[in-house]
């Protein structure tokens, strides 16, 4: 599933996403309500909001969503408890809501079966572009069904390009999502990995699929 995570508290959002992209779901990160509301469109199937942010609460962007028509299920995270907390957030078009501290399995089971409420497709099981395809499951990479051989991190790097085949990501995305680094280590480790991707994606075969953005980042793209 695609989620958004809308939490003002970096390590916590880091958190989630981290373990919820473990378990197969594509993760988009808001840390207010207002960066949020631009965000949110229907390709997410979940939302997990946290009540309390700045610039927009969750229970005022939630209402917003609700106005504008959006459907999508939100799970509202928070350390207001109180009965009287939950029925508000709950009104306010939530659909579940879980108190902090929260123990992960927990909301990784809440996600799912909100996800189940929506009429979500099961997790993706093989990613592909073109001719390429990963198989998630026994971590088999083919291209024009011939075999690839991946280390564990080119696996991880090419993982993250197919989920967003056809889209730019940067090299701010590739190492917060692909190295779990926050911050730029000021070294060459993506340039070197990617140009490894590339030679075992793209040498010998008539199209290349691993495109480098100018100015952007890397895009892997399948021409028509």
């Amino acid at each position: 599933m695609r989620i958004l995570v809308v939490e003002d508290d970096k390590d916590a959002a880091s958190y989630i996403a981290k373990a919820l992209g473990e378990a197969g779901h594509v993760v988009d990160v808001a840390d207010n309500g207002e960066d949020a509301l631009g965000l949110a469109n229907e390709a997410h199937e979940v939302m997990i909001v946290d009540r309390m942010m700045p610039k927009l609460d969750g229970i005022a962007m939630v209402e917003q969503l609700r106005a504008q028509g959006s459907a999508t299920p939100v799970l509202f995270l928070s350390a207001l408890g109180k009965v009287d907390d939950r029925v508000a957030g709950l009104q306010a078009g939530g659909d579940d809501y879980l108190v902090k501290p929260f123990a992960m399995a927990e909301l990784l089971a809440r996600v799912e079966a909100l996800g189940r409420r929506k009429g979500a497709p099961e997790t993706q099981t093989k990613l592909t572009c073109g001719d390429l395809e990963m198989d998630l499951i026994s971590r088999d990479v083919t291209r024009s069904g011939q075999q690839i051989d991946l280390q564990p991190r080119e696996f991880k790097l090419l993982e993250y390009l197919l989920r967003n085949a056809g889209r730019v990501v940067t090299r701010s995305m590739l190492l917060e999502n692909v190295w779990d680094y926050h911050f730029d280590p000021q070294t060459n480790v993506i340039d070197v990995h990617i140009s490894r991707l590339r030679g075992k994606i793209d040498k010998g075969f008539d199209v290349p699929l691993l495109e480098t953005v100018r100015g952007a980042g890397y895009r892997l793209h399948a021409p028509d």
